[in-house]
């Protein structure tokens, strides 16, 4: 084999990848992602290939809207004037000698983006590409006026956001491109937060996704660990920490998260700048590469307890008489509560599935199975279903098992449309095959992890 040709195992990786990313393409298609990034990554080498992958989001069909910061380029063009200009309140004080400052900042980080977008040469992956990039007076501003007795001057809020211009542009198939920098009614400009545009921005275009660029890969635990997924509440402790006057880029972006996330935008994810290829390990593979914030995921979904063995029966029993589920007493079902999760509102079990792990031997994978799949009647319409397979699956992970396995007689293609494969009873890890009910002819399918 040529040793620049792509291996047979590698080639499969791929296949594998972008079969699975299939779902994620189809579920963005048409849908408003508002993607915000700092002046530091306009800086970074890898800038370039996050500019490749945007160019890949918009050929997908996704409306993308860019929110860019200047923090190191304003500073820059500020100490080469020999201007200073102090902070408060964690925002920069803007004097009227300053604006120029920010105002060059700022057009030159636009145009060398529109620069990026506009690149079609030949053996890179823009070329072919045809990408319209629109910028403009979207964002209305109005003074931050004086707070502690001290005037901001030409610091600014976001005002309004011309949400029916930015959409026809969306429409159009173009990029819009916006600044930290807004106009008041009078012809003044006003220096905003980038992070505030992009949150206005996204919360009044009831975008799908904001997106933050940052140095980090995402939110950390105090061990250091990776934290895949948090609610907005859970960000007020990281909020607090930082009491600095110059706040911290991460400190930004998670007050951001945090009013986009309690103001409608169901998905608010935070990746790294840093790493290539974050952005689209974060939209279409199932881990992502960085921290989501959201307040409607897991909303609801927890481990069972001995309480809702009442709510668990009146749930199950119904599927149980129409020969959907096997029968399950209660005794049985007190005795296995620990490996059912749920979800509940208001008292009422609306939801529930079960994991059960296989003994295996041998060079048998570690498996395990998810059997009691149900869901309300009056709420099987919704995604609860998807919900309470996804923490079970994530479960399995956090347990080393490597398959997993469902019996069903009644809902295979659901299984099939949540990445289950159907295979044949022989599959089974041999002590599930000597359990096997013949009788019901349940149909398998098999899930890799």
């Amino acid at each position: 084999m040529n040793p620049a040709e792509p291996s047979q195992s590698t080639t499969l990786q791929y296949v594998h990848w972008f079969r699975h990313s299939a779902p994620y393409i189809n579920a963005h298609r048409n849908k408003t992602f508002v993607i915000m990034f700092d002046g530091e990554a306009v800086l970074h080498d890898n800038f370039q290939h996050i500019i490749h992958d945007i160019a890949l989001l918009h050929s997908l069909g996704i409306h993308l809207i860019l929110v860019h910061g200047a923090r190191p380029q304003i500073n820059q063009n500020l100490a080469a004037c020999q201007i200073t200009t102090p902070f408060h309140r964690q925002r920069r004080i803007t004097t009227r000698e300053s604006l120029s400052c920010v105002m060059n900042a700022v057009g030159s980080i636009r145009l060398q983006i529109e620069a990026l977008l506009s690149m079609g040469l030949a053996n890179s992956p823009m070329y072919g590409a045809r990408i319209d990039v629109v910028s403009g007076n979207f964002v209305t501003a109005k003074p931050y006026g004086i707070r502690d007795g001290i005037d901001f001057q030409l610091t600014g809020e976001v005002r309004t956001v011309d949400t029916d211009a930015i959409q026809r542009h969306l429409d159009s198939h173009n990029i819009v491109i916006l600044g930290p920098t807004g106009y008041s009614t009078t012809g003044e400009v006003f220096n905003l937060l980038a992070e505030e545009v992009a949150t206005k921005t996204a919360i009044r275009l009831k975008a799908e996704k904001l997106i933050f660029l940052g140095k980090q890969h995402g939110l950390m635990n105090p061990d250091g660990q990776l934290q895949r997924e948090v609610r907005p509440s859970q960000l007020d402790h990281y909020i607090a920490q930082d009491a600095q006057e110059i706040p911290s880029e991460l400190t930004l972006q998670l007050r951001a998260a945090q009013e986009a996330s309690l103001n409608g935008v169901n998905r608010v994810h935070l990746i790294s700048y840093t790493h290539d290829g974050a952005l689209l390990e974060e939209l279409f593979t199932r881990d992502g590469s960085g921290t989501l914030i959201t307040d409607a995921h897991y909303e609801d979904v927890r481990t069972a307890t001995i309480q809702d063995v009442g709510g668990l029966i009146s749930l199950l029993r119904p599927l149980e008489e129409e020969g959907i589920l096997v029968y399950r007493s209660r005794e049985r079902l007190e005795n296995e509560i620990e490996q059912f999760a749920v979800i509940e509102r208001d008292g009422m079990i609306l939801a529930c599935a079960a994991l059960y792990p296989i003994p295996t031997t041998g060079n048998e994978p570690r498996s395990a199975e998810i059997a009691c799949v149900a869901v309300h009647p009056s709420y099987r319409k919704s995604n609860r279903g998807s919900q309470i397979l996804n923490y079970l699956e994530d479960k399995a992970r956090s347990i080393g098992i490597q398959q997993l396995f469902i019996l069903t007689t009644r809902t295979a293609h659901w299984f099939l449309e949540h990445g289950f494969e159907q295979v044949s009873v022989d599959d089974l890890p041999d002590a599930r095959q000597a359990l096997y009910n013949y009788q019901r002819n349940s149909l398998v399918c098999k899930k890799s992890l």
